[in-house]
């Protein structure tokens, strides 16, 4: 009996070690990046080909993973169970059985019903418990940082089993691409909270992958923003009365520091035309009562708050236009909307010389004196 035992936990040993290296493998193999593929590719090696050969079937290799880990699997627990029976015997399963028949269930169960039923509970129990930790979880996170030492050591049984394995993997292969075919792709839907989740997981925390991620986000989000949620507000927008005078028009140019004014007439919900700065500088020597209003573009982008930016880039493009002003529902203008307001949806904030800056840390107090 003692023989028996040595070879069967043997047997468990072998086998549990072979159930981590293939759930190691798994992740050694499809958690290649690109720059880890090509440095493969240079390598011109014997190794390098077979690994790259199974990376270029990703199906058919996780097949292969998937079947032969079950088979394992099924060993393992099928061993299990037999060293079970040899180390208690149906003996004590048949005592915890009489017990449990008789206390538990007050005899409404046969004991040897209960035996067997706490002898599969016992074998399943601790069976997955020792597979979960040394099957799965503890080889994959040990594969996460010894890649290359797991796809040395499993590149040659895993070829091989492709080999042995090749009509099944192809048989389920061919039957999961039957059942995607089926599926009506159009009702899967992902959350744009999904996709940034993924996007965290992907990019690197440094400054630039920062900047890279929100890049990402904002494309992700761009076709589900709106004109509201970027436009300056009525409060906030610089616009020009089409009654001002030369003058103040100069004034209001030369404080803003915008090169697109909004003109209104009375009242900002009467938007008249848009001026552009670069028409007036040939008449800046002009006195007070020069008629700037002859300057004045009559054709002004109309949109409404609902309107999508990507839908309002599109008619930036075609107008060739760089501001819009944004309708509410009552037809009034409730603010503007600019190019560069979209272009920061994507990119974040960009800044110009006449932005201020939150982050100075320095203020000049006189001529000399600087805070």
């Amino acid at each position: 009996m003692s023989g028996q035992l040595s070879f069967l936990l043997i047997s468990f040993v072998t086998l549990l070690m072979c159930s981590g290296l293939i759930s190691a493998s798994e992740v050694a193999f499809f958690s290649l990046d690109v720059n880890e593929v090509k440095a493969l590719a240079n390598e011109k090696s014997e190794r390098s080909r077979k690994i790259l050969a199974l990376k270029e079937k990703p199906r058919y290799l996780l097949a292969v993973i998937l079947i032969s880990n079950n088979l394992v699997n099924i060993g393992i627990i099928l061993i299990a169970d037999t060293m079970i029976k040899l180390l208690l015997g149906n003996g004590e399963f048949l005592i915890a059985g009489e017990w449990l028949s008789n206390n538990i269930f007050q005899s409404s169960l046969d004991a040897q019903i209960v035996a067997n039923i706490f002898n599969f509970l016992v074998t399943v129990i601790g069976v997955t418990f020792v597979l979960l930790l040394f099957g799965e979880a503890g080889p994959k996170m040990l594969a996460t940082n010894n890649k290359n030492s797991i796809l040395n050591i499993m590149v040659g049984p895993l070829t091989f089993l492709d080999y042995v394995f090749r009509p099944i993997s192809s048989s389920l292969v061919r039957l999961s691409k039957f059942i995607e075919s089926g599926i009506n792709t159009n009702n899967v839907h992902t959350s744009k909270e999904d996709i940034d989740t993924a996007i965290d997981l992907i990019v690197t925390k440094t400054e630039n992958s920062t900047h890279e991620a929100d890049i990402l986000k904002g494309i992700v989000s761009f076709g589900d923003t709106s004109a509201k949620q970027i436009m300056h507000t009525r409060m906030d927008v610089v616009a020009v009365d089409v009654n001002s005078n030369f003058k103040e028009l100069l004034k209001i140019v030369k404080d803003s520091g915008y090169s697109r004014f909004p003109v209104f007439e009375d009242d900002f919900d009467v938007i008249v035309g848009i001026l552009y700065v670069k028409d007036i500088l040939e008449f800046l020597d002009k006195d007070e009562n020069f008629e700037w209003q002859k300057l004045i573009r009559k054709n002004v982008l109309f949109v409404p708050e609902s309107k999508k930016i990507d839908e309002l880039l599109g008619e930036f493009q075609v107008k060739k236009m760089h501001m819009a002003i944004i309708v509410d529902e009552y037809g009034g203008s409730a603010g503007i909307a600019t190019l560069e307001d979209i272009m920061e949806e994507v990119v974040g904030d960009i800044k110009d010389e006449f932005d201020s800056d939150d982050d100075v840390e320095y203020k000049k107090i006189s001529e000399t004196h600087y805070f």
